[in-house]
């Protein structure tokens, strides 16, 4: 503990910095390191992402790391999940957006308004979350034969009872939860969930906890797609659950959790990691821009069907279509990877966007006469024309 404060109080006159990225690579993979903290300063998704794959790529098969980390305001989706039926697309930055960013100067023209969500999808299974400020991200990552699904919660919970957050726990989904009393009794709120990606030599345990989002009230329009009714999905669906700021400090949270991390592995300094230097190591630079591309986020998606009626794909009744639409309109669409593998609709060609990726329609209206293709665009977050 005395030696991350000693590391907080330093970064108040002097960000803690590696000298160069080579440093980092070398002290995570040093097979004398059994037991690692690093602790990011960027607030970008994708760098931090990065940086996880690669201290879980490249650290000793023995070791033992905790990597805490902050994110700008972001929807972040599973491994195996779609974005069409997870997130309202139309209110997110599609990464596409920021691709050809210079991360080190934040000089582009393209840089993210302060307002602006973006979209990632981790390399992890699980379901869809929601980052911002207000949050920090934890990730433990051991040798498999170490691996536990509830241990390294409970290290979290351990640690928000050591700042009187003493009501929380670890439920059967392996989420951290906290009761509050009711006048009907406690009533249970979801702070932090989990998603893991196990190797052959490594395990990674990953979560959020929900400290003090100001973003909280307005997280559920992100997180419901106006086009979910008529998806039906392979995949991973994420589970809704009530959610609460735990009311904490994200710096007094990190020191806590590290704390809790000494006290089972063994007291070590933490290394805060600056993205100048992270992103100058090449193999972070490679996973950057990976998933940071179009490809990975939206045509990683498995099959699925979106259909305005009940069909031998999706036999599943449907929603009343607006009343601007005509009557008789009807779509059916298959795809895979985010392209069109077949495609029914009225007022179009048929099989017209075959072979089309999803993401890469700017206006369903080129395809869809009348005001279906105007619904349409709402429906796949097209903002262009959106009623």
């Amino acid at each position: 503990m005395a030696s991350l404060n000693r590391l907080f109080a330093r970064s108040r006159t002097q960000m803690p910095r590696f000298s160069h990225s080579r440093c980092f690579s070398d002290a995570v993979s040093h097979p004398s390191n059994k037991v690692q903290v690093y602790i990011s300063r960027s607030r970008d998704p994708w760098l931090n992402l990065s940086i996880e794959h690669f201290l879980l790529q490249k650290s000793p098969p023995e070791s033992t790391l905790l990597f805490l980390y902050t994110n700008k305001p972001c929807v972040v989706i599973g491994r195996n999940q779609n974005p069409w039926l997870e997130v309202n697309l139309g209110l997110v930055n599609r990464p596409s957006s920021f691709k050809e960013l210079d991360l080190l100067e934040h000089r582009n023209e393209q840089t993210p308004a302060k307002d602006d969500v973006l979209l990632v999808r981790r390399r992890s299974g699980g379901g869809t979350v929601f980052h911002d400020e207000g949050n920090v991200n934890y990730s433990v990552i051991c040798p498999p034969a170490a691996f536990d699904r509830d241990k390294h919660a409970e290290m979290v919970v351990r640690a928000l009872r050591s700042l009187g957050v003493s009501t929380t726990r670890v439920n059967e989904r392996h989420d951290i939860v906290l009761d509050v009393p009711g006048e009907a009794g406690p009533e249970t709120y979801k702070i932090s969930g989990s998603a893991y990606k196990l190797t052959r030599l490594r395990s990674l345990h990953h979560g959020t906890c929900l400290l003090s989002s100001p973003n909280l009230p307005g997280i559920g329009r992100y997180l419901r797609s106006p086009a979910a009714p008529y998806i039906a999905a392979r995949g991973v669906e994420s589970v809704r659950s009530q959610i609460k700021n735990v009311g904490l400090d994200t710096r007094a949270f990190e020191e806590a959790v590290v704390a809790e991390f000494g006290a089972m592995y063994g007291d070590i300094d933490a290394e805060f990691i600056d993205q100048n230097d992270a992103i100058k190591n090449e193999i972070i630079r490679k996973g950057y821009k990976e998933i940071i591309d179009d490809e990975w986020t939206y045509q990683q998606t498995p099959q699925f069907t979106f259909s305005t009626y009940p069909n031998p794909k999706d036999e599943r009744p449907k929603p009343e279509l607006p009343g601007h639409l005509h009557k008789q309109f009807k779509v059916l669409i298959e795809a895979r990877h985010g392209e069109v593998l077949s495609s029914d609709i009225t007022e179009s060609s048929p099989n017209v966007l075959n072979g089309k990726a999803l993401h890469e329609i700017r206006d369903w209206r080129q395809y869809v006469g009348g005001r279906g293709g105007q619904w349409l665009n709402g429906m796949f977050g097209v903002r262009s024309g959106v009623e």
